[in-house]
């Protein structure tokens, strides 16, 4: 068994609702070992942002377990949730989620920040990741400056920065035109092909 797949067994998430609760994932079982490039699909609601949170520790299941490098996560307390979602998971959002005061340097380079990396090591890893997703011309420019195409390059760097184990991305073209979606799924291509999960 490999100690560095994510493991899902047997998950489930109810959200109480008004009338009836609502089951937005039963009794998953998904295995993703380290090298994978996996596509998760299906119609809006049914539970594809639901199970992403849980996979990258930002939500907890209701029942099941969820295993990532060997630890169960329901074990865990907020802390080590908190330094394996900053460390070990990069997320990518379909909406950017980038700060719009920051240039996409410092957008970058704030998970090295929380991560209390040198200023120097913040400086070049923020930049290093920028040239990997054609970005190294843009550093200074603040969202607002850029397209939606180039927003989602920086989330992208944003996600790379700590060399997290896993890179998980939640409809990281739906806010994008065809063209731009395709120059962003070729990127997730490329870093797969030199090794990321």
């Amino acid at each position: 068994m490999n100690e560095n797949a994510l493991r899902l067994e047997g998950v489930s998430k109810t959200y109480p609702g008004g009338q009836a609760n609502v089951a937005a994932l039963s009794g998953i079982d998904l295995r993703v070992e380290s090298g994978e490039f996996l596509i998760v699909t299906g119609p809006s609601g049914c539970g594809k942002s639901t199970l992403l949170h849980i996979m990258g520790a930002m939500d907890t299941p209701t029942s099941g377990h969820v295993y990532l490098g060997g630890r169960e996560l329901s074990s865990l307390d907020d802390a080590a949730l908190s330094r394996i979602r900053l460390e070990e998971v990069g997320f990518v959002y379909q909406f950017f989620n980038l700060i719009p005061t920051m240039t996409a340097h410092e957008n970058v380079a704030l998970p090295l920040i929380l991560q209390k990396r040198s200023r120097s090591e913040v400086r070049s890893r923020a930049a290093a990741a920028l040239e990997r997703v054609e970005m190294g011309r843009r550093l200074d420019h603040f969202p607002r400056q850029l397209s939606g195409g180039e927003m989602q390059r920086v989330a992208i760097a944003r996600a790379l920065a700590n060399s997290p184990g896993f890179l998980l991305a939640d409809e990281p073209t739906g806010n994008l035109d065809s063209s731009t979606a395709e120059e962003i799924l070729g990127i997730f291509q490329n870093l797969h092909a030199q090794g990321h999960t």
